[in-house]
């Protein structure tokens, strides 16, 4: 959070904190000072919905800088997130963006060019390490003023490929596991991030800023993480294309944990072709973070080269069927869909899969309560916070409830804590259990001789509510990819009065490049991403 000239002159103290002003409060660069001396630099207008590859054409004949890029973005999340709709997607702003942005301008001047997002403006989720002059806090208050001492390793690989990381986004406060009743979006830290489409309507989470902040145009692409939604749920209702990768294509390391046995960040953008080329940065292998040490055969350093317009072709994709008779709206765009992908050469057939998966795995929460608890234990002992531990973070929401916890309490936090270690036999049980279904998962994919599965993401767009929390409508056909530590992508699949549904495709191990594939044919053929226009309410 930062003030003009990024100078806090007012502080208010909690049990020995001092809290910064909340998100809704902080100010945005003096974008007075920032002068545009190129008179071939483009309308503004232009920049929405603009893709990487687009942006570097400009870069490359000379018509942008990246330093005026940055600017004009910073111009806009002054407009949108601050001072318009007020969406609050971004909890803090990178004070050092311009002088990196200013850094790529010189070294393509040089005829260095890193990468395809050499000088692309890149938002983070705020659980994502950056040693800068960001904090990392998981949008809790309890990590105010935590500033990490070294980058996550996949903030390392984007500025290595020469991105300016632009911000941090907000959150779902612990990544959405904090309680059971809370909505999407809040978090103590940040407030709550709005839907761009209807503004009283979730975002969905945990990756909800992310989200709001692509699909208003404050970005080009962002960086979310997911243990079980948190990018495909978001990505449905907000228009936007989500990848959740293969559990061990990205380093999980310098992220505040959930579960080490589903959590992944992933690439969120507006089209498959962004998504894809952020997940080329993003995939590598990491010698600190174990899941990716199977990883060194499989990954591709380019996954734009499977955008293929004809990739469905071909292609036997299964369709849960029981997800074809819920809501009429839904049920008419699921169908519309599914003669989308026929009239692009698919086979598609009609499947029960997602009750045969759910009755293996009945405790994928108790075991994230566990891992919780190891994780966060052992990423806090590492940090120079405040807080060391669970215990310690669970003290200090008590000892602040009223700014803390003004809508919903901390019960995950409380069942995590009481929890055992790894070697409980408790815990031992639920990863047999875990191993069961992914064998049934691969067995299904393999007996159907299936290249994808599919289904509504979600439901519409729910209300936010801070006193009965979020209503999830029973689809979220990604779980069962996500339990498994499996790829999923996620694309537009339509709207109905302006609230976006998504589609889900589900692939087994590191099958990014045929997901991909897939989406971009789904994409290309149906059309279905369109702008927010920030209505106040479903009604008006």
């Amino acid at each position: 959070m930062k003030r003009r000239k990024f100078i806090f002159n007012s502080s208010i103290s909690i049990a020995g904190f001092q809290l910064l002003p909340s998100a809704n409060d902080f100010p945005f660069f003096d974008l007075t000072k920032q002068k545009n001396t190129d008179n071939s630099f483009l309308d503004p207008l232009d920049f929405k919905e603009i893709t990487i590859s687009e942006l570097q054409n400009l870069m490359a004949a000379g018509k942008l800088s990246s330093e005026q890029l940055i600017t004009w973005y910073l111009k806009r999340i002054t407009e949108i997130d601050k001072n318009g709709p007020t969406i609050n997607a971004i909890i803090e702003l990178n004070p050092d963006a311009i002088s990196i942005a200013k850094q790529m301008d010189e070294e393509r001047k040089a005829g260095k060019l890193r990468s395809m997002l050499h000088g692309i403006p890149v938002l983070v989720k705020d659980n994502i390490d950056t040693a800068d002059q960001m904090m990392t806090t998981a949008g809790s208050l309890a990590l105010l003023n935590h500033k990490a001492t070294k980058d996550a390793f996949i903030i390392k690989q984007l500025r290595e490929a020469g991105a300016v990381i632009l911000g941090k986004t907000n959150l779902s406060e612990w990544a959405n596991f904090r309680s059971t009743r809370s909505a999407s979006g809040w978090s103590s830290r940040g407030g709550q991030t709005k839907n761009p489409y209807v503004l009283d309507r979730s975002p969905c989470g945990s990756s909800s800023g992310s989200a709001a902040a692509i699909a208003a145009n404050l970005c080009v692409v962002a960086v979310g993480t997911e243990t079980d939604g948190s990018i495909a749920c978001p990505a449905s209702m907000n228009s936007l294309v989500g990848i959740k990768p293969t559990v061990g294509l990205v380093s999980r390391s310098g992220i505040i944990p959930i579960s080490k046995t589903q959590d992944t960040a992933g690439p969120m953008a507006r089209t498959v072709q962004d998504a894809a080329i952020l997940l080329g940065v993003l995939a590598c292998f990491d010698q600190s973070d174990n899941a990716t040490h199977e990883n060194r055969s499989r990954i591709k350093q380019d996954y734009s080269q499977f955008l293929n317009s004809n990739g469905l072709m071909g292609k036997l994709i299964g369709v849960e069927k029981t997800f074809l008779q819920k809501h009429e709206a839904i049920d008419g765009l699921f169908k519309k869909a599914i003669e989308q992908m026929k009239s692009k050469g698919a086979t598609i057939v009609e499947l029960e899969f997602i009750e045969p998966f759910n009755k293996i795995v009945k405790d994928e929460f108790l075991l994230m309560q566990y891992e919780f608890k190891d994780g966060l234990n052992k990423y806090l002992a590492s940090t120079n916070a405040a807080v060391k531990s669970l215990e310690d973070v669970i003290k200090f929401n008590k000892q602040n409830e009223l700014i803390v916890m003004p809508h919903f309490k901390q019960e995950i936090l409380d069942l995590s804590q009481i929890k055992d270690n790894l070697e409980s036999k408790e815990y031992i049980d639920i990863t047999i259990k875990y191993a069961e279904a992914r064998a049934f998962y691969n067995k299904f994919f393999d007996d159907n001789q299936l290249d994808a599965f599919c289904g509504p993401a979600n439901g519409f767009p729910w209300c936010i509510d801070f006193m009965n929390g979020d209503f999830f409508t029973g689809y979220g056909v990604y779980s069962p990819a996500a339990v498994c530590g499996y790829p999923s992508i996620t694309i537009p699949m339509g709207n109905v009065n302006e609230l976006p549904v998504g589609i889900s495709f589900l692939g087994k191990a590191y099958s990014e490049a045929a997901l991909i594939e897939i989406g971009y044919a789904f994409e290309q053929s149906s059309n279905n991403r369109i702008q927010p226009s920030f209505k106040q309410s479903f009604n008006h």
